[in-house]
C-alpha cells in the first residue's frame, strides 16, 4: 500500500513538473511574440486582456460585497443601506430595527477583516490603490495574486459591515495585480510593466463607477502629483472601455447617479457660490488627508496586536453610526438622497457635520488596517460639502437655486479631485458617474481652487504619488546619464557567478551563497528556465527550521530581470526596481544569460563616454545634453562651478572625477580631466564645449 501512494506521489509530482514546465515555455514563446510587436497591437493585445480581468474583478468585488452587505447589515442588524439610482434607488432603512447590532456588526466585519489580512497578506493593509501606486514606481512586478484575493475579501467584510470605505481600491489592486502578473509571466520591460499597472489602476476603478472614460485619464494622471503618465493613456483606454462592457453586460450601463431633471448653466452668480465650494473643498481635502494618516501613525502605537486594530475602528465608526448612519457603508445612497429632495428636511446641524463624520469614519475604518478604498470616500466627503454649502445659502444668496445636484457634484469633484492631485481624472469620472457633463465647465474653477490649495501644502491622499517622472530614481539618473542608451546591456553582461536549480536545498544553497560571497541568485528549472531569485538573508532565516526545502519554494518570482537585447538604459531602470544591486539578465527564452550590476553598468556607462566624449545629445526641442572632458586650459579649473562663468541656460549635472562620478552643486570645483555632463540651450551648446576644452575654434575666413 504505501508503495502504491508514494508511485502515486511520485507520478503526480512528475505531472505537475511537467505541466509547469509547458506552462513556462507557452508563456516565454508569447512573451516572445507580444515584447516583438510595435507599440499599437501590443498595447492593444496586453489593454484588452487587463481590461477583461478588471471588468470581471469588478463584478467579483461587487457581488462579494453585495452579499457581506446583506449579511452584516441586512441579516444581522435588520437596517437596510440606500443605494444609489444605478443601483435600485433603494430608500433604505428610516430606522434602525436591532440598533444594537450596528457597532457589533461593524465590530465582526473589522475583525474579520484584521484577521484575515494579518494573517495571510499585510499588503493587503488599508487603500489598495496606493500599494498599487507604489508597484508603479518601484517595483511594476510585485504585486502578490494573494494579496489581490485577500483584498476582495478583507474590502468585502470591512465596508459590507459598515466601515466607511470604497469600492475602488479593491478593484484597482485585483487589475493592476494582473498587470503586475503579465509584467512578470511574459518578461515586460520595466516600461512596460509600469504601463500595465497603471493601466490596470484606472480601467479596475473606471469599471467599478461606470467611467470608463475618467478611468481611462485616471491610469496616466493619478500616478504623480504634478505630472502625467502620458504613455499609460491609450492603453488606458483600451482597458476601461473592455472593463467597463463587462461589468455593465451583468450590472447594466447606466451612470451610479442620476440628477432629477438634469442641469443646464444659466447663472453666471453661482460661479461665485462654486469658488466658494473651492475653498472649503481644499481645506475639507487636506484635513481628510492628515486625518487619516494621522489615525494611520496613532494605529501604529497601540499596545496590541495588529489584527485587533481594525475591530476597535470599527466599535468607534459603529457608535458613531447610532446617531449618523450616513457614515456606514460606502455612503453612494446618501449621496443620490443628497442630488434629490430627500435631505432638505435634515436639520443643518447635522447637514454641517456630515463631511466631517464622514472623514473620521473613514480615518477610523481603513487608517487602523482595515481594507477599502479612500476614493469614494473623498467624493462622498465633497457631496456633503457641496450640500452643506447649498443648505447654507439657499435661503439669501441669489443666484443658488432650489435644486442642491449642483452644489453636491461640485463638492464631489473639487474635495477628491484636489487631494487626490488628479483633478482631470476625478472631473471626467463624477461627470460621467452622475450624467453632468454641463457642469464640467463652471465646476473647473472649484475644482482648480482646490487643488492650489492642496498643492501649495504638497500633501495628497496617495502618499506613493511622485511629483514628475523625473523624480523617479531611474528616470534622474537616466537624464543625468544621456549616453546610457548608446551601450547595450550585452556589452557589459558578466556570467552569473552561482546558478541554483530549484530542486537545490535551502541548506546547500545558503552554503554555495557562502563560499561564493554573493548576496544572492537566480533559480532555473531542468531546461534553464529562469523562475526568480534568492536571497542569502532569506536563505539564512530559513536554514535552522526549513533546511531541507527546496528554493522553489522559497524564491521570490518578481524580481525584475533585463533582456540581452536591450540598452544600459532600460538596465538602469531594472537595476532600481530590483533593490540596486544586481538584476539578472535572460534571453528571449527566458534563459538566465548574465548577471546586471552597478559595477558593470558604470563600466559600461565609463566606457561610452570615452568612446563619445564631447558629443551632443538632443533632450528636448529647447535642451540638448553635452558631455565634455575639461581641457588643460579651461578657464573653468579650480572655480567653483556657480562663479565659473557658464553660458546663460546652462545646467552642469554630474562631474566624473577620478573614476567617481558625483552629482554638481554650485560649490564643486573642476580640475583638468574631469568628465562634465550638463544640459544647455542647442545656442549655447557650442559654446559650452568650448569652455570645457579650453580651445576656442578661429573664425572661418570666406573670403575671396
Amino acid at each position: 500500500m504505501s508503495v502504491s501512494l508514494g508511485g502515486t506521489e511520485r507520478h503526480r509530482r512528475i505531472r505537475s513538473m511537467i505541466a509547469k514546465a509547458m506552462w513556462r515555455r507557452i508563456a516565454g514563446e508569447l512573451g516572445n511574440r507580444i515584447n516583438a510587436m510595435s507599440y499599437l497591437p501590443k498595447w492593444l493585445i496586453l489593454a484588452s486582456v487587463i481590461g477583461v480581468i478588471a471588468g470581471a474583478g469588478a463584478v467579483v468585488f461587487y457581488e462579494a460585497l453585495r452579499i457581506s452587505t446583506h449579511v452584516f447589515l441586512g441579516l444581522l442588524a435588520g437596517y437596510q443601506v440606500p443605494t444609489p439610482a444605478g443601483e435600485g434607488n433603494a430608500a433604505g432603512s428610516a430606522h434602525f430595527a436591532r440598533a444594537w447590532a450596528i457597532p457589533l456588526a461593524v465590530v465582526l466585519g473589522a475583525l474579520a477583516s484584521g484577521f484575515l489580512v494579518f494573517t495571510w497578506a499585510p499588503e493587503a493593509e488599508g487603500h489598495g490603490t496606493d500599494a498599487a501606486i507604489s508597484a508603479v514606481h518601484h517595483n511594476p512586478r510585485g504585486i502578490r495574486l494573494r494579496a489581490v484575493i485577500v483584498k476582495i475579501v478583507a474590502s468585502a467584510l470591512t465596508i459590507g459591515s459598515g466601515g466607511s470605505g470604497g469600492r475602488e481600491g479593491p478593484t484597482a489592486q485585483i487589475s493592476a495585480g494582473f498587470g503586475s502578473l503579465l509584467a512578470r509571466i511574459l518578461d515586460l520591460s520595466p516600461e512596460d510593466g509600469r504601463i500595465a499597472v497603471s493601466v490596470g489602476i484606472g480601467s479596475g476603478i473606471g469599471a467599478i463607477f461606470s467611467a470608463p472614460f475618467g478611468g481611462a485619464v485616471l491610469a496616466a494622471d493619478i500616478v504623480y502629483r504634478d505630472d502625467f503618465e502620458f504613455e499609460a493613456l491609450l492603453p488606458g483606454v483600451f482597458a476601461s472601455i473592455i472593463a467597463y462592457v463587462v461589468f455593465g453586460a451583468v450590472f447594466g450601463y447606466q451612470p451610479l447617479f442620476v440628477i432629477p431633471g438634469g442641469y443646464h448653466f444659466n447663472q453666471p452668480i453661482q460661479l461665485v457660490w462654486f469658488a466658494l465650494i473651492g475653498l472649503l473643498a481644499g481645506g475639507l481635502g487636506l484635513l481628510y488627508s492628515k486625518s487619516f494618516y494621522g489615525v494611520c501613525e496613532l494605529s501604529q502605537r497601540l499596545p496590541f496586536s495588529k489584527k485587533l486594530r481594525p475591530a476597535l475602528g470599527g466599535l468607534l465608526v459603529g457608535l458613531m453610526a447610532l446617531g449618523l448612519p450616513e457614515v456606514l457603508g460606502t455612503g453612494y445612497g446618501w449621496v443620490q438622497k443628497g442630488l434629490g429632495a430627500e435631505m432638505l428636511h435634515t436639520p443643518l446641524l447635522i447637514i454641517l457635520a456630515l463631511p466631517l463624520a464622514r472623514i473620521l469614519a473613514t480615518a477610523l475604518s481603513i487608517g487602523t488596517g482595515g481594507s477599502g478604498g479612500v476614493f469614494g470616500p473623498g467624493m462622498v466627503i465633497g457631496a456633503f460639502s457641496g450640500l452643506a454649502v447649498w443648505r447654507v445659502l439657499e435661503p439669501f444668496a441669489p443666484g443658488v437655486g432650489h435644486d442642491p445636484a449642483p452644489f453636491v457634484i461640485v463638492g464631489m469633484m473639487a474635495v477628491f479631485g484636489g487631494i487626490s492631485r488628479a483633478p482631470i481624472a476625478v472631473m471626467l469620472m463624477v461627470a460621467q458617474m452622475t450624467g453632468s457633463i454641463a457642469l464640467l465647465g463652471p465646476a473647473m474653477i472649484a475644482v482648480a481652487i482646490a487643488w492650489f490649495i492642496v498643492g501649495r501644502s504638497d500633501d495628497s491622499i496617495y502618499r506613493s504619488q511622485l511629483r514628475t517622472r523625473s523624480d523617479s530614481e531611474a528616470s534622474r539618473l537616466q537624464f543625468s546619464l544621456p549616453q546610457l542608451a548608446t551601450v547595450s546591456v550585452a556589452s557589459v553582461v558578466n556570467d552569473p557567478t552561482v546558478l541554483l536549480h530549484d530542486h537545490t536545498s535551502v541548506f546547500e544553497a545558503l552554503q554555495v551563497l557562502h563560499e561564493a560571497g554573493v548576496p544572492g541568485a537566480p533559480v532555473i528549472d531542468a531546461h534553464g528556465t529562469y523562475l526568480g531569485t534568492v536571497d542569502i538573508d532569506v536563505l539564512a532565516s530559513l536554514a535552522d527550521q526549513n533546511s531541507e526545502l527546496p528554493v522553489a519554494s522559497v524564491l521570490d518570482p518578481t524580481t525584475t530581470t533585463v533582456a540581452i537585447d536591450t540598452s544600459l538604459q532600460v538596465g538602469l531602470e531594472a537595476l532600481t526596481q530590483a533593490g540596486g544591486r544586481w538584476v539578472t539578465v535572460t534571453s528571449k527564452s527566458r534563459h538566465v544569460v548574465g548577471i546586471l550590476a552597478v559595477g558593470d553598468l558604470v563600466r559600461g556607462y565609463r566606457q561610452a563616454l570615452y568612446n563619445n566624449v564631447g558629443k551632443i545629445a538632443q533632450v528636448t526641442p529647447h535642451a540638448v545634453a553635452v558631455e565634455g572632458r575639461v581641457g588643460p586650459h579651461s578657464k573653468l579649473i579650480g572655480h567653483p562651478l556657480r562663479t565659473a562663468g557658464l553660458p546663460s541656460g546652462c545646467i552642469v549635472i554630474t562631474v566624473q572625477h577620478s573614476g567617481e562620478m558625483k552629482f554638481a552643486t554650485g560649490t564643486t570645483t573642476l580640475v583638468e580631466g574631469d568628465v562634465v555632463s550638463a544640459l544647455t540651450t542647442p545656442q549655447s551648446a557650442d559654446a559650452l564645449r568650448q569652455i570645457l576644452s579650453g580651445i576656442t575654434k578661429e573664425p572661418q575666413d570666406h573670403g575671396v
